[in-house]
């Protein structure tokens, strides 16, 4: 597994339709892909996340929720109307409390997905894709360029998200990539038997070692070792250069 390969949006078929039980969001048309915007430590599994959009309904909308909203507004409204990327008018302006609801068409989840990290980061704002039941906060997160065969790609990377994602892995695309430049990244697939093929290349071709782990938690730890500068249990396996 040397090659990277990219993919931004998840296919239709990959996408698991679970909307949160019991929550009256605005109709946004048959055909929509629902992204909710939420205070990073608001909720730490979907569950949790299910009952904090509940206890928001009917509360007035935040300073912080407007402020979101107005960007998105304002943004989607700079492209040609084929081109916008909500499949509303406009977002915002409902009684979500310190939730923002985002629609969009099918064709535009990736592009969408980018822009929300882009304005909910900064202020403290986590993503929650209902179909795919990911929660995605940015508490204590590691920034990189992270690539996941069947999700897409992320800015940034977390212990939990970690642990999620590598777990998850499965076909036809079980890669996972954690990138802080372009040369220096480290990458899992796994394989047909139910192992890890991990990777890390440190910049250079003659500093790409390759090994083989049996387990889920083993490589999302290691992953995660890497990715906050810790090498303590890389500098334990058996590594083997990869040549390219």
């Amino acid at each position: 597994m040397t090659a990277r390969h990219r993919r931004d949006v998840p296919g239709r078929r990959e996408l698991n339709r679970r909307r949160p039980a019991r929550i009256r969001w605005p109709y946004a048309g048959p055909v929509t892909y629902d992204h909710l915007l939420l205070p990073s430590g608001a909720a730490s599994t979907l569950a949790e996340a299910d009952a904090y959009l509940s206890t928001q309904q009917g509360l007035t909308e935040t300073d912080v929720v407007a402020a979101m909203a107005a960007e998105l507004n304002k943004r989607n409204a700079q492209l040609p109307e084929d081109d916008h990327f909500l499949s509303v008018e406009a977002v915002g302006g409902a009684a979500t409390g310190a939730v923002l609801h985002v629609p969009c068409p099918y064709d535009a989840i990736g592009y969408l997905r980018n822009l929300l990290f882009e304005i909910a980061t900064p202020l403290h704002y986590a993503v929650y894709d209902p179909q795919l039941a990911l929660l995605i906060d940015p508490a204590e997160r590691v920034d990189a360029t992270v690539t996941h065969g069947g999700l897409g790609e992320f800015p940034y990377l977390t212990k939990p998200l970690a642990i999620q994602w590598v777990s998850e892995l499965a076909p036809p695309n079980p890669y996972l990539i954690v990138e802080r430049t372009d040369q220096v990244y480290i990458q899992t697939y796994h394989d047909e038997s139910g192992n890890y093929i991990v990777e890390y290349r440190d910049g250079a071709p003659d500093k790409h070692f390759g090994t083989t782990i049996t387990g889920p938690t083993a490589v999302a730890d290691l992953v995660w070792e890497w990715a906050t500068d810790n090498r303590t249990q890389l500098q334990t396996l058996p590594w083997t250069r990869v040549e390219l």
